[in-house]
């Protein structure tokens, strides 16, 4: 009698186990790459939003007063709320610009700071 060649269903069990466990795991980390990437780009668009708020500040030349102001910017199709949060320096003719720019839940992507000053 020949000896029977083949796999035992014990081994191709095993074997469809460990595949099934590198499917889930590849397919987890490419969930989270996803996600990531969404992440980065809603991070990137917020910036672009604080920055164009900070340079309109700037061209207008006029030292804003303190106090908070809220905003309303697009970028990649989508609209961000955001807030430009004045307050006073220990120098009078100097203001630190906090422009905070929200997700549509209302969480912090992004808060960029500027010191402007008067002249």
């Amino acid at each position: 009698m020949k000896p029977s060649r083949g796999f035992t269903l014990i081994e191709v069990l095993v074997a469809l186990t460990i595949v099934a466990v590198a499917l889930a795991a590849g397919a987890r980390a490419a969930g989270a790459l996803t996600g990531n990437a969404e992440r980065l780009q809603q991070v990137t668009a917020a910036q672009w939003c604080a920055d164009n708020q900070l340079t309109n500040l700037r061209l207008a030349r006029v030292l804003p007063g303190i106090g908070d102001a809220d905003f309303q910017c697009e970028q990649l199709g989508r609209s961000y709320p955001g807030t430009l949060v004045t307050r006073p320096t220990p120098n009078p003719n100097m203001r630190r610009i906090d422009a905070v720019v929200r997700d549509e839940a209302g969480q912090p992507l992004v808060t960029l700071t500027t010191v402007m000053s008067r002249f």
